[in-house]
């Protein structure tokens, strides 16, 4: 089975910077695709970032030019550099893993979330 571990949330001033990490352990062949999520209260769940193995990000218009994301292949990493955090980016923040596990079975799992807080 394919684990998620999320680290890296916390309380920040609006203006600062968090890094989220989340690694993927278990039964794992290869990693397609990494990417984070995020729900924030009374609000749907929606897309940040993704990134591919090969290296190849896409981001939600609100946060393109503040946050990065990068993974780390040989430690099935994915993180989520954020800068200039804006009170309205509070939220969970959930990673997101797709891939083939070692029974050559396709997987796509999630991080049990970290909540994140933009407030002076």
């Amino acid at each position: 089975q394919v684990q998620l571990v999320e680290s890296g949330g916390g309380l920040v001033q609006p203006g600062g910077s968090l890094r989220l990490s989340c690694a993927a352990s278990g039964s794992i062949d290869r990693i397609v695709g990494m990417g984070w999520s995020r729900q924030a209260p009374e609000k749907q769940r929606g897309l940040v970032a993704s990134i591919t193995s090969g290296g190849t990000a896409d981001y939600a218009d609100s946060v393109k030019g503040r946050f990065t994301i990068s993974r780390d292949n040989a430690k099935n990493t994915v993180y989520l550099q954020m800068s200039s955090l804006k009170p309205e980016d509070t939220a969970v923040y959930y990673c997101n893993v797709r891939g083939y596990g070692n029974n050559l079975k396709p997987f796509d799992n999630w991080g049990q979330g970290t909540q994140v807080t933009v407030s002076s």
